[in-house]
């Protein structure tokens, strides 16, 4: 009998070998159809999709062994183009799903926690990395930018719902807004470490970085995506009412605005994440009632959750497959800490003086999420310099992330609901 079952196995693992093109067709086509299900799944279960995409990845890789191995530190480059496309798409799914026209005033509290949170996280999170973890200078600043950034991708419990909803939510707002601009701010501060990583800095680079890295880019990023971004607004909404051209009744112009303002920032050398955020929020606002954002924003959305559905069972597998196989006790203490005293502390300085409830602000601080962006960036200066601790990176980031899934995961539904219901 056991002779049977050995021979059995042996026979399927030989059949997903010869077929392993459709199984993995068959594994992307079931994890995009259950994310039709998954809201309201979630709703019932008071519980992130997220958790439960990464537990079939682990559990598919951990008996599935003759898929390809999903492992960023062997395939870097696929980890970075995919992790990109998922942060692009939910950008402008983000900035296109927020209600709340741009200023200076009602944005004041985004723009605290992009600012002040951003650079407090990653001054403390490089400082712990160098004293705490032994990591170099550069494998330090590197760490302190890639956790920085809070995710618009997993944030869906805690962000805002689709456009023209017309409720207003402090706590949604804020973290919608900051996950959509901040994942586009550490861009600065990869590139410090790339460039600490090849060589070392004296002064004049220094002054460099500053004015290529940080005032060039972020400009170029802030116009293109606002050019872009009016000039889509009067096609789609102004133009039509001057002449017998119809407003487009497809949603996938979501997607190619998204690639083309992100194409073209690039070229020109500014910061892509932060050009589509941007030339989201400036079309949205060129014609807030429109509701034509619903068909932008719904394909964005579907486009996003299927690519995040495939990324998160690829993360379980990288779990299975042993990336947090030289996890420690210090990797382990740095990640809680990471979590659950660093940003909600430097978050919660940042708004602590705003005309907010003690509660929201608590709650504010404390949904830093972690996620694919933090994947993304990680892959990015792993591509583009070596690092001295670059396993130990990959180790703790990824643990980071799955913490977050678990911790923020679990608490977001529950939390976010009993503050709408009792404020």
């Amino acid at each position: 009998m056991v002779n049977v079952v050995v021979l059995l196995g042996i026979v399927f693992s030989c059949w997903l070998l010869v077929n392993n093109y459709i199984v993995i067709l068959a594994i992307v086509g079931t994890a995009a159809l259950a994310m039709a299900w998954m809201p309201a799944i979630t709703q019932k279960l008071k519980i992130s999709y997220a958790v439960l995409y990464v537990i079939v990845g682990f559990t598919l890789y951990a008996f599935v062994r003759t898929l390809p191995e999903p492992n960023p530190t062997k395939q870097v480059d696929i980890t970075l183009r995919l992790t990109e496309l998922v942060v692009l798409v939910s950008l402008m799914g983000t900035g296109l799903k927020i209600d709340e026209r741009f200023s200076i005033k009602e944005w004041s509290i985004p723009l605290r926690l992009v600012s002040i949170t951003m650079l407090l996280s990653i001054a403390i999170t490089a400082l712990l990395g160098y004293f705490w973890l032994g990591f170099s200078i550069p494998s330090a600043i590197l760490l302190g930018a890639a956790l920085a950034p809070t995710d618009p991708v997993l944030a869906s419990d805690v962000q805002v719902g689709p456009p023209l909803e017309k409720t207003r939510s402090n706590v949604r707002f804020a973290l919608t807004a900051e996950g959509g601009l901040n994942d586009s701010m550490a861009f600065p501060f990869t590139w410090l470490a790339i460039g600490l990583s090849a060589s070392t800095f004296d002064a004049g680079k220094i002054a460099n970085w500053v004015i290529d890295d940080v005032v060039f880019k972020i400009g170029i990023g802030l116009v293109t995506g606002f050019l872009i971004g009016k000039a889509l607004a009067y096609l789609l909404f102004h133009l039509p009412k001057k002449t017998t051209l119809d407003t487009p009744a497809d949603g996938f112009v979501a997607l190619s605005a998204t690639l083309l303002v992100y194409g073209v920032t690039e070229l020109i050398h500014g910061y892509g994440f932060l050009a589509v955020f941007v030339c989201a929020v400036t079309l949205r606002n060129s014609e807030m009632d429109h509701e034509y954002h619903k068909k932008l924003h719904a394909f964005s959305d579907q486009i996003e959750r299927i690519l995040v559905a495939i990324v998160l069972i690829l993360f379980g597998g990288s779990i299975s497959y042993g990336i947090l196989s030289i996890l420690n006790w210090p990797l382990v203490l740095f990640g809680l800490v990471s979590i659950v005293v660093v940003r909600p502390l430097c978050a919660y300085f940042a708004v602590m003086r705003a005309r907010l409830p003690g509660r929201e602000k608590a709650i504010i601080s404390f949904f830093g999420i972690k996620g694919v962006g933090s994947l993304f960036y990680l892959a990015f200066a792993l591509n583009e310099a070596p690092f001295e601790n670059a396993a130990e990176l990959w180790c703790v980031v990824s643990f980071i992330v799955l913490c977050s899934i678990v911790i923020h995961g679990f608490s977001a539904a529950k939390t976010i609901a009993s503050v709408e219901k009792h404020p």
